[in-house]
């Protein structure tokens, strides 16, 4: 009796795909890890570098896609841009060493695609390093700016420290003259002693105020002859001499001149000087500038302006901004003023100084 054999007809195969899903799961773990931490590139660029390398290395012994290769360029350009330069170096040279490991071990790659891979990273590192020096270039010339501008502060600082003090010893030069001279009259003339006592204390008052505001600039010494210097009471002088050198200058004053502090006179003579120097300088096709004083109880106003344009080459205000202007600024801050400098709406450029003045005592 024969063998019965029954057959099964053959169906599809059912199977549970648990090892698909779960390499697929953790090559989207992995290609998460190469991407999400470059946005926290500028932040933390050794970190996220690390975390990307690994993430790359575990990637590659299973699958390679062109996200590998971007997002390890993006992290080492990130590395040598936004950390020291011993800290990329290190960083860098770390990076491709572990990465070459599995390009060469997995087989996938040969010598020369190993090399040119290794090469591309490389470049990115390489660009981020020249963008880095770049970036700390330009730093580097801020900071030089800032400390040549402080330097220009504290020279134009020094400068008018001299000058008040030529300003002081010159008003206690006057202390003591007229002092010799109320004792000589004091007897005979009661009357101009008393006057003489009273430009005595006006004096001192001044000197005091000239000292109160000086205290906390810092003197150098020079050996320059202890005479005061040049006022408003000069001022057609100077503006003389600008007319000789070939620059049209109108004067116009509004007001009677009190009798300034010597220092507050000063300022507003350089200002003036400064001013119309600037104009000669740097003013583009001026045919005349105007000097403006007005004089108010309570304040000083100076202006100084031409009717230029701008230059071809700048703007008036970029090409006037220099040492002038912060001494300048320096001057009027000072005594407690302002100073605002710029290009005119109908063309030319303009210095305002305000200098707030104490009333006179009756």
């Amino acid at each position: 009796m024969g063998a019965v054999s029954t057959s099964v007809p053959a169906g599809p195969t059912k199977t549970i795909p648990g090892y698909e899903i779960r390499s697929l799961i953790g090559l989207g773990v992995l290609v998460i890890m190469q991407t999400v931490p470059l946005a926290f590139r500028r932040r933390r660029p050794v970190l996220v570098l690390a975390i990307v390398v690994m993430a790359s290395v575990a990637l590659s012994f299973f699958v390679r896609t062109p996200v590998e290769a971007f997002a390890l360029f993006i992290a080492l350009y990130s590395v040598a841009a936004h950390t020291d330069r011993r800290t990329a170096t290190r960083a860098g040279v770390a990076g491709l060493v572990i990465l070459a490991l599995p390009l060469t071990l997995n087989g996938h790659l040969g010598l020369p695609e190993t090399v040119f891979e290794l090469g591309f990273l490389a470049l990115g590192w390489m660009f981020g390093a020249y963008l880095g020096e770049l970036r700390g270039r330009a730093e580097r010339v801020r900071r030089e700016q800032e400390n040549e501008k402080r330097r220009a502060v504290a020279e134009e600082q020094t400068r008018i420290a001299r000058e008040l003090h030529d300003v002081m010893a010159h008003s206690v030069s006057v202390m003591v003259v007229q002092a010799a001279a109320a004792e000589d009259v004091f007897d005979t003339a009661p009357q101009r002693a008393r006057e003489a006592l009273r430009s005595i204390e006006s004096t001192g008052r001044q000197a005091l105020s000239e000292v109160r505001r000086v205290l906390d600039v810092v003197r150098s010494s020079d050996g320059d002859a202890l005479t005061p210097q040049p006022g408003l009471s000069r001022l057609e002088e100077l503006i003389g001499e600008v007319r000789a050198a070939g620059l049209p200058v109108v004067i116009q004053v509004d007001g009677a001149r009190p009798n300034l502090p010597a220092g507050v006179d000063l300022s507003a003579y350089r200002i003036v000087q400064e001013g119309l120097t600037n104009t000669r300088k740097h003013g583009h096709r001026v045919t005349q500038a105007t000097v403006m004083l007005s004089y108010r109880p309570d304040e000083l106003c100076v202006e100084v302006c031409d009717d230029g344009v701008a230059s071809p080459a700048a703007s008036g205000a970029e090409a006037r901004t220099g040492h002038g202007l912060i001494g300048m600024r320096e001057r009027v801050a000072l005594y407690g003023g302002e100073l605002l400098a710029g290009p005119r709406a109908g063309g030319g450029f303009e210095i305002r100084a305000r200098f707030p003045l104490e009333p006179e005592a009756g």
